[in-house]
């Protein structure tokens, strides 16, 4: 690892003394001068920290020397993550076809849904999905439908399925989108999503339930993103009436009812 070098080349580059480097990370300078000298190591959250505001992948920030790089190299690592997010890359969907050629929309069963994340991209593991058709969906884009969990969704439930829509450029796609997006860390997540990829390459990802904190996902831990566009479940949810819709949902049952046995009004 090149974690205490690449520290040192990235403050040297910025002009600053580590005093300087350690208050702009909200570290005292002993801290901060103990990461640069191998006496410590410095927490994930912070290297995030450090990765995001230099626009470059975490990973090649523990694992490759900097210092090494040409300008051209170190330029391109830092733009790196824009051609990742929108899809310049050829972002590869595998997809399972019916006997008329036409994309079918697998269904991913929740006791499989774990293994999503180093088998979506497999052709073993998709062909042996269950798929559905929808009709009233378009025939030019692609879907997929995934197992919802836990109660942070609602009025999406545990045990339903959100039909998604494949999101090839992330960096077009509108802030407080409902979506499920898979990452590396959790797999397979339903939220809503604001988009933080110019400013900090990262997605902020909120709950409809309250008790579920808001929290940032970077782009490199990001697999893929579907947009929602239905969900099947088993559950019709709940609806609170207040009394007046109440009161006039009994008048019209009661009006119906005088109807059918033909009572006067």
């Amino acid at each position: 690892m090149f974690i205490a070098q690449n520290l040192k080349f990235i403050r040297k580059k910025k002009g600053l003394s580590q005093e300087e480097m350690a208050t702009l990370l909200g570290l005292n300078r002993s801290t901060y001068s103990g990461y640069e000298n191998e006496v410590a190591q410095p927490n994930l959250e912070l290297l995030l920290q450090v990765a995001q505001g230099e626009k470059i992948p975490l990973e090649s920030l523990i694992s490759k020397e900097l210092s090494k790089l040409s300008a051209h190299d170190l330029d391109q690592m830092q733009g790196a993550w824009k051609s990742e997010a929108s899809g310049k890359h050829l972002r590869v969907l595998t997809t399972v076809v019916n006997s008329e050629n036409e994309e079918e929309i697998e269904l991913i069963p929740e006791k499989v849904s774990a293994g999503y994340t180093s088998g979506y991209a497999d052709p073993d593991y998709l062909q042996e999905l269950p798929t559905l058709r929808l009709p009233f969906l378009s025939k030019e884009r692609k879907y997929r439908a995934f197992p919802i969990s836990g109660d942070s969704m609602p009025p999406v439930v545990h045990g339903s399925y959100v039909v998604g829509e494949f999101v090839q450029d992330w960096l077009q796609l509108p802030s407080n989108t409902p979506c499920v997006v898979v990452t590396k860390e959790d797999g397979i997540v339903f939220k809503y999503v604001q988009n933080l990829l110019q400013q900090k390459q990262t997605f902020r990802l909120s709950s409809t339930n309250p008790l579920y904190a808001p929290y940032e996902v970077p782009v490199a831990d990001i697999l893929e993103v579907w947009r929602f566009v239905s969900y099947i479940s088993k559950e019709l949810p709940d609806i609170l009436l207040d009394h007046t819709s109440l009161s006039s949902q009994l008048r019209s049952m009661q009006a119906d009812l005088q109807s059918v046995l033909g009572l006067p009004k």
